[in-house]
Formats: structure tokens, C-alpha cells, sequence
């Protein structure tokens, strides 16, 4: 259970990494902006007669700050789409559509009920201050609009995107996210009746999610206010938390590197009332990263608020100073004949932390070879933002804190608005703590820091997916050893690992794969993992399953996203294979006798006569071919449509004593996207022998296939089953042609 949700935790936090990305290109373009139309800075900096108001400087600056500003200002229906694209395992864009209408729906249900009920009226919110102030003067105590909205038991209301709704902020586009991503994975391939079919499959998932957010907009708009109010409590308690509290946020912000939940645990804070609430310029801010950026656009502040900022500013001593230091210390500790190659890998991730902040090369490096000092650098990490706060420094960031959001959100904006000053004393002093610290662990404890390991290593930094290995590693070779899903493994391996998987696709039988270089797959491994065959062609290789194939397929895609996927061992040990097509029933099928007649009017020959190596080589099962003559398929047996291929070329059945078998028209059909069949049933459907099930355009087929060969292969049938050929040559579908007995 724990894996699970801490799977699902990785899920979020990798689907917030999208709506994420986008924040760096919007603060540079509202910070350049923002900074350079502001009257104050131009006029200290002696650049009005240059960039002021009326110049063309100052028209394109204008433009820059707005255009950066809409995507603060759009944030909850950025994270709606972002969460639904990075949640969805399939269909992303379908996912990402419904998102938007989950939003707007969401959001115009609780604006019509507002309207209906006047609960959020101004009437009533004036009020409420009114209430709020008396209060606040008959304690003695100073009144502003925040502690009027948080005594508010209703909550309080705000414009997205043109909508008057209440203000969830980034939760609503994630609640929202979250859903459309659901229903997403559950409706993306349903089948409706007939009559409706046209509004089944994708189309079905926008007018379901529709739907659910038509309801979800009422319960939002009775539960949300006191969800506000559990919201704002904890933001309190945060808030008066004072230095300590920022020392746990930044430590525990640090901590979740490894597990990649970190944007789960911030996001919080950068963008809902839990990181605060002000009013700027009369209107009601959440979030400390939406504060700093509403100042920052508003041009009217002499100094950033540090109780935002206080949650991002604690980033730029150990980023920019720290781990640099670090990064010295492990070079200087590296072996002499390996300083030069440590010292172009380590300088590269070191400029990497200090102009972006992106400092994972680093982080896991040390991470991976000695674990304890990366307790010790969380520690490091959350005196950082402490010490920010205590030094109210204001500077404030896009993405992570490197020279690049310094310099925009800092040093450009004046030491008096920011007391960036502040940053690089405290940096400096980091930077020697880091270097002696590291060194001195590092030769004590002779640690394996890039340039110390053994000759016989490699030298190179690490990632998380290093991290993960060693995390997830097993028993020795074997890939179906400490992983969610060992089928899916094994077929990974078998393909030459994911790395050398380029693409991934299905027939009715056959998992279709594009490789980089066919000569590294394993057909051993892949026949382990319940092939029935391996067919290789150039960079294409078919995997034979059997009809079971969508589910391996759907499968095999999930587990390819997932970390496991990363750090399989491709020096596999054998193991037992599972048994392909063979299902419990069939061992209970001995002693009947069944009879199967031809699917469709032509000459029936043995499968060893059909033009395709996974088929007359009985991959699949024994069976027959027919070449046909006629245009219609019919059903050979009494029983029901298990499998019914979108493309219509494939039906699945099983007979009425639990025969498994496979009808597949023609020879690579699946790459006719259905052209030319019409099927009559649907899967699940009941039949009887001699119904129809599909309709062919014959001519068509013969031109545009390699064949227009019809297989009936019985797959799966137990020891002790024997099929017999009843008649070869011409046949028609009233007549036997197979006999099963045992």
C-alpha cells in the first residue's frame, strides 16, 4: 500500500513538472519587463529619458511584463491541462481537453450558484469586514482585508479566467487536473451501444468529465469554503511558525530530492494561502511565489515581503556558494590521474547549479556513494532559509534558485526592496563550510567520490536513476526481481532494453515493436515471457502472443514509464516461462468433441500453406487457412466474441465448450486502419454458428494487403487436444472442416 501511494506521489509530482517549466520563461519575461518599466528603478538608475514611458523600450518591455504576468495570472487552468497531460497513461490530449472543460465548468457552476445564492455578494462581504473591524477595534488590534477574508466562514471569491469563482487557486486546477486524468484512463476506449457508438471512445471522455465537474462544482461550492478554512488554518500555524518553521520547510523541501515528491511538498506554499495571503493593489493574493510576482508587477513596493519569500530566498547560498564548494572538495579529494576528467565533470555541474540552479548532478552524486552527507547537506540547506529569514532577505524565484533568478529578482531590483546583499555573506560562508566539511568527510571515511573509486570503475556522476537502481536493485541478474510488474520487464530486456526500444504498437496477435539494433533483442527471453514465437525483420520485431496482446502491450507501456524501466539488467538470469495462451479451463476440456465449420466460402488448405512465418509456423496454435472467395465471415461455432480488433481484421471467440480460437482476414491487415471491414458484432457479444460477424471488401484487401489468407488458429490447447482437418479444397461456411476430440 505504501508503494502505491508513494507511486502515485512520483506520478503528481512529475505532472506538476509541466506546468512548472513554464515559470522560468515567465519570470524572465515579467522580471526584464517588470523591473524595466518601473518608474523608481529607471529614475535611480538615471534610464527614464531612455526606457521611460513613450519610448520603444518601454512598449516592449511593457509587453514582456504582461505577457509573463498572464501565466502567473492563469496558473489554475495551466495546472489543470498540465496535471490531466502528465496523470493520463494514454490519450494525453484528450485528457489535456477535457481538463479545460472540466475547469470552466467547474468554476461556471460556482460562479451561477454565487449569483443565485448572494452568499459572496460585495453586500455581504462588506459586511463581514465591517463585522471584522469592530471586532478589531474593540480588541485593541490592527484590521486589514486578509484577516476579513479569513474570518470569512464562506470564504472568499476571485476572477479566473474571467470567471467570478471562489478562490481555489492552483487546488481547484489540480482537483480538476487530477479528474480529467482519471476519467481519462477509465473511458478513453469504452464501447456504448450501437445506437450512440458514434460517442464512445475518446469522444466519451470530455462529455463524462463534463458531467462530473457539473456536480463537483456544486459540492465545490459547499465544501470548498471550509476546506479554505483548514487551508488557512495551516497557513497560520506557518506562518507563526517563525525561523524554526522555515529551517523544517527547508530541510524537509531538500529531503524529498531523492524521491522526487519535492514539488508535491512546495507547491503548496508557492502558490495557496498555506505560503501566505496580502492584498496588492486591492486584490487578495494566495501563495508566496504569486505575492512576490504580484509586487514585483504592481511597481509600488519598497520592500518584498519576506513572509513570502522566506520559502524561496534560503536557495540561493547552498545553490550559487555550497555546492561548488562541495564540488572543489571532491575534486581536490580525487585521485592525481583522475583529477582532469573529475575536474570537466564536476566544473560543468557546478556552473549548471550556479547559473540555473539545477543541482541534481551534484546532489546525487554524493547522495548515491555516501548518504550521510546528504542528511548533512539537508541540515546545511535548511539553516539556509532560516538564516534568509532571519536576514529578511526578499528575493524571490521562477524555478530554483541560481545566479540567473538572483540577478533578475535580486540585484536588479535594489538592495533596499531585497537585501540580496545578505545572500552573498552568508553564500561565501558557505562555500568554505561546504569545501572543509566535504573534504575532511571525504579522507576520513574514504569515501568513493567521483576519481576515487577502483581502476576498474567507472568515473562519472550520478543521477537518480543511479539512485533508483540501488533502490530498487534485487537479486542478482534477473529482472523479474524486485519489480512492480516482471512480465513487462522481461520483455523489456528481451527487446534490448528501453533504451533500444524506439516504438510500440499491437495487432490482434502481435506486439509490434521498432528497435534501434535487433541484433541485442533476446527471442529467449521474450518466449519466457509467454511468446509464442519471435518474428525479426530489419529494426522490426513481432512478438506473437495471442490475443491476450492489447493487455501485454497496455502494460508494457506503463512500465516503461516508471524508474524500474531504467535500471534493468540486461545480463539476465533464465527463468521459468510462463505458458502462453493456456488458460485453467482448458485442462478440464478433455473428452468432448467439437466441430468447427469454414469462416468464409473458399479453399480451406493446412496453416503451414499460409503466407506468414508467425502463422504457418503455428506461433500462435494449430489451425487452417482459408484463401477466400466470398466476402463474408461467418461464425464457425456456437460461443462468444472475446476480442473484437478496432481495425475490424481480428475476432478472438470462444466456443461454447471453452475453445479458444482466432479468425485474422488477411496478411498485415492491421496497417489498413480498417478499411475495407464492416464487423456485425461486438466483443462480448453471444453467437451462434453460422452468424455473421464481418463483412470484407474483398478486391480492396487483395490489392492493398500482402495477402488476403484467412487463418482460424485454435491457440491454447491443452495436452491430449487433437484437431483434425475435415476437408481441403473449396468449402463454404456450412460445412465442417476442423474436428477438436480428446
Amino acid at each position: 500500500m505504501k508503494d502505491k501511494i508513494f507511486g502515485v506521489l512520483q506520478r503528481v509530482g512529475r505532472a506538476f513538472m509541466l506546468p512548472i517549466a513554464l515559470l522560468p520563461v515567465a519570470g524572465l519575461l515579467l522580471g526584464i519587463g517588470g523591473s524595466f518599466t518601473n518608474e523608481v528603478m529607471l529614475e535611480s538608475y538615471g534610464l527614464t529619458s531612455v526606457m521611460g514611458e513613450g519610448t520603444v523600450a518601454y512598449t516592449i518591455l511593457t509587453v514582456m511584463s504582461e505577457a509573463g504576468n498572464v501565466i502567473f495570472a492563469n496558473l489554475p487552468i495551466i495546472f489543470a491541462i498540465g496535471v490531466a497531460i502528465g496523470m493520463a497513461k494514454k490519450e494525453k490530449a484528450v485528457a489535456a481537453l477535457a481538463g479545460v472543460i472540466g475547469f470552466f465548468i467547474m468554476h461556471t457552476v460556482i460562479s451561477t450558484l454565487i449569483g443565485l445564492t448572494g452568499t459572496y455578494s460585495p453586500e455581504t462581504l462588506a459586511a463581514a469586514n465591517e463585522t471584522a473591524r469592530a471586532a478589531a477595534l474593540a480588541a485593541n488590534q490592527p484590521f486589514t482585508e486578509i484577516v476579513a477574508s479569513r474570518l470569512l466562514p464562506s470564504g472568499s471569491i476571485s476572477s479566473t479566467v474571467g470567471i467570478e469563482s471562489l478562490q481555489m487557486g492552483v487546488f481547484g486546477g489540480i482537483i480538476v487536473g487530477l479528474g480529467a486524468a482519471a476519467l481519462t484512463n477509465k473511458f478513453y476506449n469504452i464501447k456504448l451501444p450501437s445506437v450512440i457508438s458514434f460517442f464512445g471512445g475518446t469522444r466519451f471522455v470530455p462529455i463524462i468529465t463534463a458531467l462530473v465537474y457539473l456536480v463537483v462544482g456544486v459540492l465545490m461550492f459547499f465544501v470548498w469554503p471550509y476546506i479554505q478554512i483548514g487551508i488557512n488554518a495551516i497557513g497560520n500555524v506557518v506562518i507563526n511558525s517563525g525561523y524554526i518553521g522555515t529551517f523544517i520547510y527547508g530541510f524537509i523541501e531538500r529531503a524529498l530530492i531523492p524521491f522526487g515528491l519535492h514539488h508535491v511538498f512546495y507547491i503548496p506554499f508557492w502558490q495557496t494561502s498555506v505560503g501566505g495571503v496580502m492584498n496588492v493593489d486591492g486584490q487578495m493574493i494566495e501563495g508566496a511565489q504569486n505575492i512576490f510576482f504580484a509586487q514585483l508587477a504592481s511597481g509600488n513596493v519598497t520592500q518584498f515581503s519576506v513572509e513570502a519569500t522566506r520559502f524561496m530566498s534560503g536557495k540561493f547560498p547552498f545553490m550559487i556558494f555550497g555546492l561548488p564548494g562541495a564540488a572543489l572538495a571532491m575534486y581536490q579529494c580525487a585521485k592525481p590521474e583522475k583529477r582532469k576528467l573529475v575536474g570537466g565533470l564536476l566544473l560543468s555541474a557546478a556552473l549548471t547549479a550556479v547559473l540555473t540552479g539545477i543541482t541534481e548532478p551534484i546532489e546525487f552524486t554524493f547522495l548515491f556513494v555516501a548518504p550521510f552527507l546528504y542528511i548533512i547537506h539537508c541540515v546545511l540547506c535548511g539553516l539556509s532559509y532560516m538564516l534568509m529569514h532571519i536576514l529578511n532577505v526578499g528575493v524571490g524565484m521562477t524555478f530554483s534558485g541560481g545566479l540567473i533568478d538572483m540577478f533578475l529578482f535580486g540585484i536588479l531590483q535594489g538592495n533596499d526592496k531585497t537585501h540580496w546583499v545578505n545572500i552573498v555573506l552568508v553564500g561565501v560562508a558557505y562555500f568554505f563550510i561546504y569545501w572543509i566539511l566535504f573534504r575532511t568527510l571525504i579522507k576520513k571515511f574514504n569515501l568513493k567520490t567521483p576519481g576515487r573509486e577502483d581502476d576498474d570503475e567507472e568515473t562519472k556522476l550520478y543521477t537518480r536513476a543511479d539512485v533508483d537502481a540501488r533502490k530498487n536493485s534485487g537479486a542478482e541478474g534477473s529482472p523479474a526481481v524486485g519489480v512492480s510488474d516482471p512480465v513487462s520487464a522481461m520483455i523489456t530486456v528481451g527487446l534490448g532494453g528501453k533504451a533500444n526500444i524506439e516504438d510500440l504498437d499491437n495487432c490482434i496477435t502481435r506486439l509490434r515493436t521498432t528497435v534501434k539494433d535487433s541484433s541485442i533483442v533476446r527471442e529467449d527471453l521474450l518466449k519466457q515471457s509467454g511468446a509464442a514465437g519471435v518474428v525479426i525483420k530489419g529494426q522490426g520485431v513481432q512478438v506473437i502472443y495471442g490475443p491476450t496482446v492489447p493487455n501485454i502491450k497496455s502494460n508494457l507501456e506503463e512500465f516503461l514509464e516508471t524508474p524500474e524501466a531504467d535500471n534493468l539488467s540486461l545480463d539476465v538470469a533464465e527463468t521459468e516461462a510462463p505458458k502462453a495462451g493456456e488458460t485453467p479451463e482448458a485442462a478440464e476440456r478433455n473428452g468432448t468433441v467439437e466441430f468447427f465449420s469454414s469462416p468464409i466460402d473458399g479453399c480451406v488448405a493446412s496453416i503451414e500453406e499460409t503466407p506468414d512465418d508467425a502463422f504457418s509456423q503455428k506461433m500462435l496454435g494449430d489451425g487452417i487457412v482459408v484463401f477466400p472467395t466470398g466476402s463474408e465471415v461467418h461464425a464457425p461455432c456456437d460461443g462468444s466474441i472475446e476480442v473484437l480488433f478496432p481495425t475490424g481484421h481480428a475476432i478472438g471467440m470462444k466456443s461454447a465448450d471453452g475453445t479458444e480460437l482466432l479468425i485474422h482476414v488477411g496478411i498485415d491487415t492491421v496497417n489498413l486502419d480498417g478499411k475495407g471491414f464492416t464487423p456485425h458484432v461486438e466483443q462480448g457479444d453471444m453467437v451462434k454458428r453460422g452468424d455473421l460477424l464481418l463483412t470484407i471488401d474483398l478486391p480492396f484487401i487483395e490489392a492493398n494487403a500482402p495477402s488476403a489468407a484467412v487463418p482460424m488458429i485454435f491457440t491454447g490447447l491443452p495436452a491430449g487436444k487433437d484437431m483434425k482437418i475435415l476437408a481441403k479444397g473449396d468449402a463454404t461456411t456450412d460445412m465442417d472442416v476442423v474436428e477438436i476430440d480428446g
